[in-house]
């Protein structure tokens, strides 16, 4: 057998290693040197290895590939890369929501779509789920929405209390949760999932024409589910499955890949729509808004660190290029700010030096210095200046994506639209969308979780929920849940408190 020929080990600054396996002690039997600089670096770089996990989507992984433009939406954007014709390098990340790092993958939770596009106009970064809509549409309530769906103070365990009790009291998540305890509410693996941003955006054309976009990444793999038990299964068999899955496949060759189609809503319908358009809880009817195909997104190379190249990725929807901002949707605006907050406070205020944050497009800025700066600084470093420096291209960029707005400072919900409700779009989900097995899955799905320790207040307050999406599912689920209160599983039991069983049995 031939002998594996090994490159030598050396220190991070690149000196070679005495020996990977002893310290330098006194003699064989004596103690260990603190001038052992080897030694002291592993530690030292060891203790200091892991950094903060994200708040939500701790849980996760994510590959590299591309983006190919097949349709033509030149008519709507101007923005590089959505010319036709154009390939984009991109990385993307999918995750759960609520779990920490080390959680399940096939817990039942929405799960995070993040793509990175190294556009040659700057980073073009999009965060979405695999769900196209939200919980909540104030950024207010994210906090405590995500609190919610997280650990108690007292015992650290999760809680269906909690959860029930934050959504009974928050009408607008019912189109979600509807979402959630549903068939798609756990994919069979990140390949078979849609991705949305959700968000409502605005595209600019070449003329300046402003119109309302929402994307969609339609999988190619067609949509898969695992129902609560397989999923359950799963959970106890491989817990990284999901990760597993799409690591596997890329390395075989199996390249999965995803159709991004947009919904265009000209920017003067907005204001007399039937429904609040930039309101995160709700979809746009594709009666009203149909697709339009723009290209595929295609993933075909796994990360060899995943530390470094998807734990360090930095997603954030303030990476916006020419051609492309925001709306007046105030969980977008919010997440303007928040996403980049939280990378400074996580991986720290260079994170976009790292190789897999680092645009394509030359960078010119004034920033400089801080903690790992490794990107060159040259005087000046001031602006305005008159030494040479970066200037802003005020002609060809001066004015911002922008709408109308105004009035009196205020604290207030969403301007009202003729139907804008927190019930009717779950509700059509419900009757129109699902079908009769979809439905029993949901009410299944349903009671089960309520059985979960939920307290009867909140019990009470989850059945006029359901009957508020609808009549007839709501009393299932209330009739479901009455009937199951008082039954135990005797072998769960004895499981869970194998001791107590023992000396029971002894008694």
């Amino acid at each position: 057998m031939a002998k594996v020929q090994h490159t030598p080990t050396t220190t991070d600054a690149g000196a070679p290693v005495e020996s990977d396996e002893h310290s330098l002690t006194v003699g064989a039997g004596g103690p260990i040197l603190l001038q052992d600089a080897y030694l002291i670096e592993q530690m030292a770089q060891f203790n200091r290895e892991r950094i903060p996990e994200r708040q939500p989507h701790a849980k996760g992984s994510g590959a590299f590939g591309n983006f190919r433009v097949t349709g033509d939406v030149s008519a709507y954007t101007r923005a590089a890369l959505f010319q036709p014709g154009t390939t984009t390098e991109l990385v993307a990340r999918f995750s759960t929501v609520a779990g920490e790092r080390g959680s399940p993958d096939t817990w039942r939770d929405p799960r995070g779509f993040a793509v990175k596009f190294y556009t040659s106009e700057g980073n073009y970064d999009m965060v979405g789920n695999n769900t196209p809509v939200f919980f909540v549409k104030d950024p207010m309530k994210f906090q405590h929405f995500i609190r919610s769906q997280k650990r108690r103070a007292d015992n650290n365990l999760r809680d269906h209390d909690m959860q029930w009790d934050f959504w009974t009291l928050s009408p607008e998540s019912a189109h979600q949760v509807t979402w959630l305890m549903g068939d798609r509410g756990i994919p069979r693996t990140w390949r078979h999932m849609n991705g949305y941003t959700s968000h409502t955006y605005m595209w600019i054309n070449a003329s300046g024409e402003r119109f309302w976009v929402k994307y969609h990444f339609k999988t190619d793999q067609g949509i898969e589910h695992f129902t609560q038990h397989e999923a359950d299964q799963m959970a106890s068999a491989d817990t990284d499955y999901h990760t597993r899955d799409l690591f596997e496949h890329i390395r075989d060759g199996k390249y999965p890949s995803w159709t991004l189609y947009v919904q265009l809503m000209p920017y003067e319908d907005a204001p007399g729509y039937r429904f609040n358009p930039f309101d995160l809880t709700k979809v746009w009817p594709h009666g009203d808004y149909p697709l339009h195909e723009v290209g595929t997104m295609t993933l075909d190379r796994n990360p060899t660190d995943n530390h470094a190249q998807i734990e360090q990725a930095a997603f954030q929807p303030n990476n916006l290029v020419p051609g492309i901002g925001p709306s007046p949707d105030r969980m977008l605006l919010a997440r303007l700010f928040s996403y980049a907050d939280s990378h400074r406070y996580r991986i720290g205020g260079n994170y976009q030096q790292l190789p897999v944050n680092a645009p394509v497009a030359e960078v010119n800025t004034y920033s400089k210095d801080g903690a790992m700066a490794y990107r060159l600084t040259s005087d000046p470093v001031y602006a305005p200046n008159s030494k040479g420096g970066p200037a802003a291209d005020t002609d060809r960029h001066g004015n911002p994506p922008s709408w109308h707005a105004d009035g009196e400072i205020t604290r207030a919900a969403y301007v009202s639209h003729a139907e804008d409700d927190d019930w009717g779009q779950a509700g059509t989900m419900v009757r129109e969308v699902f079908d009769d097995a979809a439905r029993d899955r949901l009410v299944d799905n349903v009671v089960g979780h309520l059985l979960n320790g939920v307290t009867e207040p909140v019990l009470v307050r989850a059945f006029t929920y359901w009957r508020n999406v609808d009549p007839d599912v709501g009393a299932r689920i209330e009739e479901g849940v009455r009937a199951k209160q008082g039954e135990k599983d005797p072998k769960a039991d004895q499981q869970a408190n194998p001791a107590r069983s023992s000396m029971q049995r002894k008694a």
